[in-house]
């Protein structure tokens, strides 16, 4: 009778165990279940991330490649403007000649008409000389006669350079510019810091937005003028002290070959004198002459342009001073530089009467001659060598 109880009993406890191991193992299952498409999901979200970085990135690359397009764009739009209207002034040039070989062959009531109209010319570039006088101060009359010493201050540096101070400013400090492209200036003190074995230590590097190609670069009033590199003719206007572009310009006409022979990264050489800003450069329809053209150095405007008799054959450098081109000639080879060539913009140099004048005590060449109107001097670099070049003036006849 005690076995059929206990069996009685033992049947629903047994029943209750087994249903809760059933249940047990159903929520088992179902928690399986439910981490497999968690982890499921958490994959998914994980490509997803990685597939949006993806595009992310790619859209970076698109964007800065679109940028750097619009900014080639930007550049060749002006280059092709700067040419076109190179080309509409040599048109109008033409035309004249043109109207001038036609009137050669009328009446004599053309003949007449002719000479008035040469009168008239004669006229107008009188009148042309009067302004040229009134913006350029005539006061400024004296000319080179001869280079009396010069002083090598340093040999440091590349083959090619650029050293100099500011004309346009009361402080003694040296500027250096290594190299035919770079981005980084060198400023001293003064030149006794400069001529330091360690003057590298002490000077204040700027770093400029842009490189500047060849060694035509000038400093004046504070600012830095030079030509950017990868650009055919862009002049940069940059603000020594601030670190910033304060404007630039496109030289019509320049850019296209060296403005000397010998020295072939300088496509645009920059200088000062008297007057202030001047850009020395050649171009191909003059047969390789020697073009100079006046810029104001505030508004970066084109004041006039010349061209001049000197061939930039055989040429390594040039400076302007006192409304006066002298163009250094060379050997290939390297030898005694010596000026033989010289333009004055007023006419008022015999220029054929100038003799050749030789630069002393020196066998090389030159990357830049640069003229400093406010010590009366010339800043030389010669086979990474800086030199100072004393001058003798003399007035002009």
């Amino acid at each position: 009778m005690l076995v059929l109880q206990l069996r009685f009993l033992l049947v629903p406890l047994l029943t209750s165990v087994m249903g809760a191991a059933q249940y047990m193992m159903q929520d088992a299952a179902l928690m399986n279940y439910i981490d497999r498409r968690f982890l499921s999901l958490e994959k998914r979200l994980e490509k997803c991330n990685q597939d949006i970085l993806d595009y992310v990135e790619e859209f970076r690359d698109f964007s800065k490649m679109v940028l750097s397009r619009l900014a080639g764009l930007n550049n060749y739009k002006a280059e092709v403007k700067s040419e076109v209207e190179n080309l509409l002034t040599r048109i109008e040039r033409a035309q004249r000649d043109i109207d001038y070989f036609g009137s050669v062959t009328d009446s004599n009531t053309c003949i007449e008409v002719h000479e008035d109209l040469v009168k008239q010319q004669l006229f107008e570039e009188a009148e042309e000389k009067k302004k040229l006088k009134l913006m350029l101060n005539a006061s400024c009359d004296h000319m080179l006669a001869g280079i009396k010493s010069l002083k090598i201050v340093k040999k440091t540096g590349d083959k090619h350079g650029c050293w100099m101070k500011d004309p346009g400013k009361k402080h003694t400090k040296i500027y250096l510019l290594n190299g035919s492209v770079n981005n980084v200036i060198l400023e001293f003190a003064n030149i006794m810091t400069f001529m330091e074995s360690n003057h590298t230590l002490k000077a204040r590097r700027v770093t400029l937005p842009f490189a500047w190609e060849g060694t035509g670069h000038i400093i004046y009033q504070g600012f830095l003028f030079y030509h950017r590199y990868g650009s055919l003719n862009e002049i940069i206007k940059f603000n020594i002290q601030k670190r910033n572009i304060t404007d630039q310009m496109l030289l019509p006409g320049a850019g296209r070959i060296p403005a000397y022979q010998l020295s072939p990264s300088t496509k645009i050489d920059l200088a000062i004198d008297e007057q202030g800003l001047w850009a020395i450069h050649a171009e191909p329809e003059t047969g390789g002459n020697i073009v100079i053209t006046k810029i104001n150095h505030i508004t970066m405007a084109v004041e006039h342009t010349w061209d001049t008799s000197c061939n930039s054959k055989d040429a390594e450098a040039a400076f302007m001073a006192c409304n006066t081109l002298y163009v250094v000639y060379n050997f290939p080879s390297g030898g005694t530089s010596r000026i033989q060539c010289v333009y004055d913009v007023l006419d008022a140099v015999n220029t054929y009467e100038i003799p050749v004048l030789h630069f002393p005590k020196r066998q090389g060449s030159h990357s830049t001659i640069h003229y400093n109107p406010k010590e009366k001097q010339l800043f030389a670099w010669g086979d990474g060598s800086q030199i100072i070049y004393k001058l003798h003036t003399k007035q002009k006849v």
